[in-house]
Formats: C-alpha cells, structure tokens, sequence
C-alpha cells in the first residue's frame, strides 16, 4: 500500500499574504502531527503519527492499519543522509535494517503546480470558524501521478491529498494535530538494539520501505 506518499510526494505548502496570489513554498522544515491514509476504495488504510525532519533529512513514522485485510503497526525511521531505514519493535527489541535507495525530497508544492482554488474551510461568520486553504493540482514527472493537494493559505501546513496513478489508484490523505517543531529530537536516533542488527540485503525506497 502506498500510503505514505505525503513525505516528498503529496505534503505541498504555501503561503503568502491577504490579496496576494498564492505562490508555491515549501512546509516548515521541522513539523509533527498526525495523518489517515486511505487506499484502494477505502480497503486498506492507515492511522500514523509523524515527525519531519527536512534539515537533517529524517523521517520518524509510528502507523496502525490494516491492507490486504490484515492488521499491522509499524515503527519506522527513515535517515535518507545514511542511506538506510529502521523498522523496530521495542516489545521484542528487535531491529530491520535495509537500505534505503531514496534521495530526500523536502516537503514543497511543485514548481509548475497550478492553482486550482483558494476557500475558507468552515465558517466566515466570525473570527476563528474557518480556515483559510489553497488547492493545487498538477502532475509529478517522477511517476506521471496526478494530485491534488489542499494547504493553509498561512503556515504552508497539509490539511489533505488526493493522488492517483493506474497502480496504486486514488490515495487520500488526511493532515490534522500538526505542530512546528519536533519536542524530542532523541526520536530520530536509532535503539541501542538496533546498533549491530545486520543490514538486510533487500533494498527498498521509500515506498517499498512502507509496504
């Protein structure tokens, strides 16, 4: 299951000022929060939480779902800069390691993306019932995939995507509970079980890392 495009795939942000046109950006360098992917018409999905982290170029995933009607919960930590990634169980202390054949891409809305739509999410009544959201769409020249990405007007943060190719049809991606920053960065480094743990001869990128 694809799930976790949103990393360098579908998280896009932008932000600009009141009466300005929207300009593509990239997210804050250093962002936690929560997501739901949902996949395959709603058969496989996922509930994770995230830390990002675009200056040392590491991702931190814990994900509970189910795909091909089995459930799963998984404890990932991708570190692009070495070139590996984690999959750990701290109830065993247990550690794979695989390579990670995947450059880091930063979080950001294609250059080329058009904008498609800038709306107030809830209420504009009143101070505080909406949020105010940009929505892009374009094709990623990478994998050819269409998106369609909508984020605040202010902060360049996720609120949610849509993506589609022929194999992995429409992805949905749910953003909420995001915060700027990342409380412990210790979260990033590797268990002490893990240090001499083998490296796995299956290389896998990101997406695969997931699967």
């Amino acid at each position: 299951m694809n799930s976790l495009l949103c990393f360098g795939v579908l998280v896009f942000g932008t932000g600009v000022g009141l009466g300005q046109k929207p300009h593509p950006c990239r997210t804050p360098p250093l962002l936690s929060g929560s997501m739901t992917v949902t996949a395959k018409e709603g058969q496989d999905w996922v509930f994770a939480k995230y830390r990002y982290d675009a200056f040392g170029q590491r991702i931190r995933l814990w994900e509970f779902g189910k795909s091909d009607s089995k459930t799963f919960h998984l404890n990932m930590l991708f570190l692009f800069r070495e070139g590996v990634v984690y999959n750990i169980d701290y109830r065993n202390e247990t550690c794979q390691k695989n390579v990670l054949h995947t450059t880091f891409h930063p979080s950001e809305v294609p250059h080329n993306a058009s904008l498609l739509s800038q709306v107030i999410l809830g209420g504009s009544s009143a101070p505080g019932e909406g949020l105010l959201v940009n929505t892009w769409t374009g094709v990623l020249p990478e994998t050819q995939g269409k998106y369609l990405a909508t984020v605040t007007e202010f902060g360049c943060i996720p609120v949610s995507s849509l993506y589609y190719t022929p194999q992995t049809g429409w992805v949905v991606t749910s953003f909420f509970n995001a915060v700027t920053g990342i409380e412990d960065p210790e979260q990033f480094i590797p268990p002490s079980f893990c240090t001499d743990v083998q490296t796995e001869e299956e290389t896998l990128d990101f997406f695969s890392a997931f699967l």
